[in-house]
């Protein structure tokens, strides 16, 4: 093959340059791997509400990416100009859980190496990928943190609050304060002694306690 054959190519030359072995082998291994991302995706999903969209489009990713890689490996022109049209595209979603944006590259990933034929590496990679990911995911913490939410009417009032929070809560700070006539706002970071949060009701029955609101929190959102 001369350098001038290279960059020759005609339609009906392209129609044979992938088997439909290959084709139909790459769409049901990508397929396969791409329900193996979300189902290990729904099973370890912790944000605030579940996107069955987004595990859809993790299966659509990888499988998409796979046609992609698979064409451009088998014509240098079309790979050319998949760098060119591909380079304008933009996505304008907002992904706000971080662990979204690893499961879309495992998604791509997993599609770009088996439109290259490295079956071994993205079958054992991906299960390895996900049992790292079960096994930390899925790891709860000791000690919940939670927000309580304190209206009190006075300086005295807060300070029995604050008290009565310390006696009943392993780890009690303030995290921020706001004063006006006749109302103080507290946003205090506590850690739970246990699972029991009956005392916030105690406590809302206190004297000088407008309202008290308790609020599991991770550092990303309450709820």
């Amino acid at each position: 093959m001369t350098f001038n054959d290279i960059f020759k190519s005609s339609f009906l030359e392209n129609i044979e340059s992938v088997s439909i072995f290959d084709m139909c082998l790459v769409l049901i291994l990508s397929f396969g791997l791409g329900m193996f991302i979300f189902l290990v995706y729904k099973k370890i999903f912790s944000g605030v509400m579940y996107s069955s969209s987004f595990g859809v489009t993790l299966v659509a990713m990888t499988m998409i990416t796979s046609l992609v890689i698979l064409a451009v490996t088998s014509n240098v022109v079309l790979s050319l100009g998949m760098v060119g049209a591909l380079s304008i595209v933009r996505f304008r979603t907002a992904i706000k859980e971080p662990l979204d944006i690893a499961f879309l590259f495992w998604a791509i990933a997993v599609g770009i190496v088996l439109a290259a034929g490295m079956i071994p590496l993205a079958v054992i990679g991906s299960v390895v990928i996900g049992l790292i990911l079960l096994v930390f995911a899925n790891k709860k913490s000791s000690s919940n943190p939670y927000i309580v939410v304190l209206q009190c009417e006075d300086h005295e009032s807060e300070v029995k609050a604050k008290e009565f929070l310390e006696k009943f809560t392993r780890r009690c700070v303030v995290k921020s304060k706001s004063a006006q006539k006749g109302m103080i706002e507290l946003n205090m970071e506590v850690r739970l002694e246990d699972d029991n949060t009956d005392f916030i009701n105690t406590l809302s029955e206190m004297n000088g306690v407008q309202s008290a609101v308790l609020v599991s929190y991770n550092g990303d959102y309450m709820g």
